[in-house]
């Protein structure tokens, strides 16, 4: 009867109109719109404390139950994050382990102080290698790593396993403080994890070379010093006959000079009806200004166009904080200051910033026609505003955050740095995004999840 009644209802009008005008019960009616939402199709959704759950057996039994398949586009990212973080939960037990594992072949041979050391070491080592059919270079790898995390870095081991950060980010931050005493790489360490989880491999690797540096400035210098001595030409053959040609050791301000060089001519010879790739046009471009048989006359040469960000202390010598080199990362204070002092036949941008980070003013070396907009907006947005890109702003488009179609002004406050691949993906494939008070711009992807990016991350 309440079937037929429900049909009936609901064809040809609103099921409220109709509703409505029939003659029901209360108890029908409550009846009738129970089994109405049984009985509508709709997709499975998953308990919201998936998304907070700390990795465990808890979380790992809720998501052994879960048809990611069957799911929301939305949930589906947040099912996605859960599995990562049992999958680093997993991974940091696996390193616990091997410490563990380690201890006891060490207890089972003895710790008198007349036993071989390397002999212990290599037993560990070869334990963890049969039981993990790992090669002799991989297991002495995998075992220094999980010696690291338990005894020299035990936070980062802690992060690991609650997931808050995955084995890519544990394992730099590991690598990129190894050449620091312990005080210090547990220090850097410490800061590096408060913005760990937000931040991409390649922000995160700038983060701990910035912190490095800082956290002894004569010894960054020194180091700097020691590497730049032993600099120098490397050719390879490549696997498929061909030839790779490395520049080691450079100092970091001319490198990116010459890169910039290169890429910039490699943005001229691509002009209409250019069939070769930009990657292409830029090894061309090298080889022709470096082959002695190709003749002078074929080798163009032009100016690039670089920013250095550093604080006003540091420029005047009052302080030693570490600069950033667009495209580059961080670079000690000697070059910051070497790159804002010296007038070089390229145009060099500078951006002097406050005790808080802020753009305060902004320069160049050699004066050159450039838009007001422009400058403005790339002093303030050193890199491309997409989550975790850092294509320096003076490499992308400008792209009006409310589209120019939709009536957005061509202004300050209405423009962003995107890189060509950004841009494109913004456009074409349905993300958006805006600009928040703090300064930061907060993306939404096309399955609604959002991701904020801040003007001041590596």
């Amino acid at each position: 009867m309440i079937e037929h009644m429900f049909d009936t209802l609901t064809k040809g009008s609103s099921i409220q109109a109709r509703l409505d005008e029939a003659d029901l019960s209360d108890a029908e009616l409550a009846l009738m719109t129970e089994e109405a939402e049984l009985s509508a199709p709709h997709e499975p959704t998953i308990p919201p404390e998936v998304a907070h759950i700390e990795p465990g057996i808890v979380l790992g039994a809720a998501l052994s139950k879960i048809d990611i398949d069957a799911l929301a586009g939305h949930d589906r990212v947040v099912v996605l994050a859960a599995h990562q973080r049992m999958a680093s939960y997993y991974q940091a037990q696996v390193y616990a382990s091997m410490a563990s594992v380690a201890d006891a072949v060490a207890e089972a041979l003895g710790n008198d102080g007349e036993t071989d050391l390397e002999l212990v070491d290599d037993a560990c080592s070869s334990e963890i290698r049969a039981a993990l059919r790992l090669t002799r270079r991989a297991a002495d790898s995998e075992l220094s790593i999980a010696r690291d995390f338990k005894t020299r870095l035990p936070a980062v081991w802690q992060d690991f396993a609650s997931g808050r950060i995955d084995r890519r980010r544990a394992n730099l931050i590991l690598h990129r403080t190894n050449h620091l005493p312990i005080a210090q790489a547990q220090k850097v360490a410490h800061l590096a994890l408060e913005r760990a989880s937000e931040l991409t491999t390649g922000q995160l690797t700038a983060l701990l070379r910035k912190l490095s540096v800082e956290a002894d400035t004569e010894d960054a210098k020194h180091r700097y010093g020691n590497a730049v001595d032993e600099r120098r030409v490397v050719l390879e053959p490549g696997t498929d006959g061909t030839a790779h040609l490395y520049l080691m050791d450079l100092p970091p301000d001319r490198a990116a000079r010459i890169r910039d060089r290169i890429d910039s001519a490699a943005r001229d010879l691509r002009t209409s009806g250019e069939t070769r790739t930009m990657d292409q046009l830029r090894a061309d471009f090298a080889l022709d200004v470096l082959d002695p048989s190709v003749p002078h006359s074929q080798r163009k040469l032009r100016s690039g166009s670089l920013v250095m960000t550093v604080d006003l202390a540091t420029l005047a010598g009052l302080a030693e904080s570490s600069g950033d080199l667009g495209g580059y990362g961080p670079v000690i204070s000697d070059i910051a200051r070497r790159v804002a002092e010296t007038s070089l036949s390229d145009e060099w941008r500078f951006v002097v910033t406050d005790a808080e980070h802020q753009p305060i003013c902004a320069g160049i070396t050699r004066r050159r026609p450039t838009a007001a907009d422009r400058r403005t907006i790339e002093t303030a947005f050193p890199t491309c505003t997409f989550p975790g890109c850092r294509i320096p702003s003076t490499r992308c488009d400008l792209d009006h955050i409310t589209p120019w179609s939709d009536g957005g002004p061509t202004c300050w406050c209405n423009l962003a740095p995107l890189c060509r691949h950004d841009h494109r993906v913004r456009h074409g494939a349905g993300w958006s995004y805006r600009r928040t008070d703090a300064g930061c711009h907060e993306w939404t992807s096309p399955l609604g999840h959002r991701y904020s990016r801040d003007a001041r991350a590596p």
